[in-house]
């Protein structure tokens, strides 16, 4: 039996991972240094301002993706639909309730700590509510809810931000002032979103780099490394703000030099395909899922993946000036917080914009939040565009729905029709 050879990364990917890695350690350290622990998602997470209470997250998004990624979810979710959670439920989730079964070990090796308080800021997923009741339950811990409103008629009005800037001041804020006995300062939360601002200029800087032939990066499976500090733990701190400024200054140099991505099996040698991909990566099979493409010279120039903690690269920037006015504008610009026709609206202009030979749409079986209305989505955003759309089948962290065989003939199909339709467009151009 032969073992895989070590995914090879760029300079950026390893920081991203050291920076991971401290945030884990910090967690699992979090019962014997004092700080306060509080559960809540990447979409919306209030990291700037649990940052002013000294408080550290927990994401159990991160935990069940590392988790996957780490070939431990299987386990984890049998033992969950064992317990009564059906196939159906988001494999999130059932992640997370086997892992705290399991013992409740982080990816570092190190037990992860019960958190000491549930922050639920709903950002267009409904599977979060019934996730945190399940965890009220099993861990008997207070929840508290930041009811984020859907922008269903495809924009953010002034209601919606004030409603959730109430909710701030008189529920949130003073929750966390009783968690961790620290008074709210105005001041630091300013602080703290200055230097957000600063991550996400570089990492908008980095996203629209993939416009250049060759594209220096892949903005799905390599973006994915790229979000990991902002979505999490690292936003508003000046280590977020280093690492940014690093990958910037390595992506800025590859386009210098004229170089493309960074693969598995090292640098792309050739661009033969640009793409735009709409939907979460798979986790447990992540390489392999990634070299299906890499082997082709398919690149992703953009993702909405990428996305769901932040639409930075369509303008939004924090405001230090409207501290909570700002997080409230953050909260409702999410990715799964925005309607049907706003994504198709947003994945046509990545086409156009990045001059993607096509899309293709990785549906998640247990994701409803990306998956309702994908179909949808494909004829539209072809109607739009011109560009072909494809279209595969996978999950979150759930390894019994990744069939390798399958998808890699999808993608190769799917590749095939692009190549032909560019063939056919030139030939009519001479």
């Amino acid at each position: 039996m032969t073992t895989a050879a070590p995914v090879r990364k760029d300079r950026a990917m390893e920081l991203q991972k050291e920076l991971i890695a401290s945030y884990f350690t910090r967690l699992s350290r979090a019962p014997q240094t004092g700080a306060k622990t509080v559960a809540t998602f990447v979409p919306g997470n209030l990291s700037e301002l649990l940052q002013c209470f000294d408080a550290v997250p927990v994401l159990p998004e991160i935990n069940a993706l590392q988790s996957g990624m780490r070939k431990l979810s299987g386990n984890y979710i049998s033992e969950a639909e064992r317990r009564g959670h059906s196939e159906d439920v988001c494999t999130y989730v059932k992640c997370d309730l086997g892992m705290f079964d399991a013992g409740n070990v982080g990816p570092t090796g190190e037990k992860l700590p019960v958190p000491d308080l549930l922050l639920l800021s709903y950002t267009g997923c409904f599977t979060f509510m019934k996730w945190f009741e399940l965890l009220r339950e099993k861990l008997d811990r207070p929840s508290v809810m930041l009811h984020v409103p859907y922008q269903g008629q495809g924009k953010a009005t002034p209601e919606m931000r004030r409603y959730i800037v109430e909710q701030l001041e008189r529920v949130v804020i003073p929750e966390l002032e009783k968690l961790t006995g620290v008074k709210f300062d105005v001041d630091r939360l300013r602080e703290k979103l200055a230097l957000s601002v600063k991550a996400e200029d570089d990492l908008v800087a980095v996203w629209e780099s993939a416009k250049n032939r060759p594209s220096p990066i892949d903005g799905y499976f390599g973006g994915v490394y790229y979000i990991g500090p902002i979505f999490t733990a690292f936003r508003g701190t000046q280590e977020g703000c280093d690492y940014y400024s690093v990958l910037r200054e390595e992506t800025m140099q590859r386009v210098r030099e004229g170089r493309g991505p960074v693969t598995p099996d090292g640098e792309m040698s050739e661009e033969k395909f640009r793409l735009v991909v709409e939907g979460p990566p798979n986790w447990t099979h992540f390489r392999e899922f990634w070299k299906m493409f890499s082997d082709e010279g398919a690149v992703a120039v953009a993702s909405t993946y990428t996305k769901v903690g932040g639409l930075y690269d369509r303008g939004f920037r924090h405001d230090p000036k409207d501290p909570l006015g700002t997080l409230a504008d953050y909260c409702l610009g999410c990715y799964t917080n925005h309607s049907l026709p706003d994504r198709v609206d947003l994945i046509s202009k990545y086409v156009e914009e990045y001059e993607a030979d096509g899309f293709l749409i990785n549906s998640v079986k247990s994701c409803a939040s990306f998956s309702a209305g994908q179909l949808l989505i494909l004829r539209e955003v072809e109607k739009r565009t011109g560009r072909t759309g494809g279209f595969i089948e996978s999950d979150l962290v759930d390894p019994r729905y990744f069939s390798a065989a399958n998808i890699k003939n999808r993608i190769e199909s799917y590749l095939q029709m692009v190549d032909q339709k560019r063939a056919a467009a030139a030939g009519a151009a001479s």
